[in-house]
């Protein structure tokens, strides 16, 4: 593989993709099973994404009549992928491809992990950044790269007298947002959608909001993972939130009753304009148009973020367990590396389900969220990366979580100190747990 820069190689995704249409290759080339009669093995495929199940279930299907391999998938709901996959791992009948988010997760699972090194789909990766090692093991390969960031409604923003050049930063961000509030009546419509924090929605907040105060420490400390969180921008943290919860659809003090399809519905129905989500969203609201939908930078006030893009990256890492006969792991192998190389592979992940994968087929996206997401690659503004991936356990985020909903139902400072303690003093206490 050719060693490049992560952001190099994101970029050559998106500018380049179009050139690349139609590399996928043949459907039974590079698979290893040319057929029904040769087939041997099974797949048994643990999803973590939702949105991309009926995508699944169906490229599933095409490979097993075009094989004759069976592959199941099963799909975790938002937010249990761990438990689900702690409890079929225990099963005789184990997941034979799972997924990782990053380094954190590969601690939990690295003796399952098999070793992909050599195998067809690692000599396909644009990048071997893209790898995720454990010592001198390929544990796992990302299979997608995203971007995240607040998704917005381009003609309920006109309508209230701006468009996103007027919002280069967060002083600029909240003086809108703050407007729009002032007129909501008037207007018709809230400027965000409600911050939802049960289990299907609080994940925007306590992981990918998290991120960006996580992002803006690592990148002063010249560090990319840490035991001891110090919680620099926790205030810009604050203040971000803050803008969210008090200028929504719903009170404050409502968002522990609020899920997901709570806010997708208010940002389809039109009664808010912004919505922190990410590109993977795309299929739950493009009804609203293409051409009404945008994407801007998170920005939390922090200095020079003018300059900052999207947040982009990838807790997406297929991993095969290794602990499963020879005959499925070759199974699991050959699939994998269909999916990202047969024209129908291609088309299921980059068009249906909206990937950008990492892989040299990687074709032009109909996901008008990437595409807006790649023009501020294209201007030159730095992307976020993504950090999130060394928060160091799930207990963590919950209390993150938890400190967050009880400050959104009374804002006193006593209440901000709570959520302080739980980035910073229960990082400490779950790293330290991990070891």
């Amino acid at each position: 593989m050719k060693k490049k820069k992560v952001l190099s190689i994101v970029l050559a995704a998106a500018m380049t993709a179009g050139m690349m249409a139609g590399c996928g290759s043949d459907a039974d080339s590079n698979s290893g099973n040319s057929g029904s009669e040769e087939a041997k093995g099974k797949v048994y495929y643990l999803n973590f994404k939702p949105e991309a199940d009926e995508y699944w279930q169906e490229l599933a299907e095409t490979y097993t009549d075009e094989t004759g391999v069976p592959v199941t998938v099963l799909t975790a709901a938002s937010g249990e992928y761990e438990k689900t996959l702690k409890s079929e791992m225990a099963k005789t009948d184990a997941p034979t491809l799972f997924q990782v988010n990053g380094p954190v997760g590969l601690a939990s699972w690295k003796d399952y992990c098999y070793d992909l090194s050599g195998s067809d789909i690692a000599e396909e990766l644009t990048d071997d950044s893209f790898a995720l090692m454990d010592g001198n093991k390929m544990a796992g390969i990302a299979y997608v790269v995203e971007n995240y960031g607040i998704i917005y409604n381009k003609a309920l923003l006109e309508q209230a007298g701006y468009t996103a050049d007027d919002i280069t930063d967060f002083d600029s961000f909240k003086e809108v947002v703050e407007d729009i509030t002032a007129r909501k009546d008037e207007l018709g419509f809230s400027a965000f959608t409600s911050a939802g924090m049960d289990g299907s929605s609080d994940w925007r907040f306590k992981t990918h909001l998290a991120n960006l105060p996580i992002y803006y420490e690592y990148k002063d400390e010249g560090i990319d993972t840490t035991d001891a969180i110090k919680g620099t921008y926790l205030d810009n943290y604050r203040q971000i939130w803050d803008l969210y919860i008090n200028n929504a659809t719903c009170a404050p003090t409502e968002i522990s009753t609020k899920t997901a399809d709570d806010a997708t519905a208010d940002f389809v129905t039109e009664e808010a304009v912004f919505y922190q989500n990410g590109t993977w969203e795309y299929n739950n609201i493009a009804d609203i148009g293409d051409e009404n939908l945008g994407i801007l930078p998170i920005y939390i006030g922090v200095e020079g973020e003018e300059d900052q893009g999207v947040c982009t990256g990838t807790e997406n890492y297929w991993c095969v367990n290794a602990k499963a006969s020879e005959e499925d792991i070759q199974a699991t192998l050959d699939f994998m590396n269909w999916c990202v190389t047969s024209d129908e592979g291609v088309e299921a992940m980059c068009n249906d389900m909206g990937f950008v994968i990492p892989f040299p087929a990687n074709l032009e996206s109909t996901n008008t969220l990437v595409n807006e997401a790649n023009k501020y690659m294209e201007e030159g503004k730095t992307p976020v990366t993504w950090c999130f991936s060394t928060m160091p356990s799930e207990e963590w985020k919950n209390g993150v979580g938890s400190a967050l909903t009880a400050y959104a139902a009374d804002q006193t400072d006593a209440n901000w100190d709570a959520v302080v303690s739980a980035f910073v003093d229960g990082w400490a206490t779950e790293a330290a747990a991990a070891k």
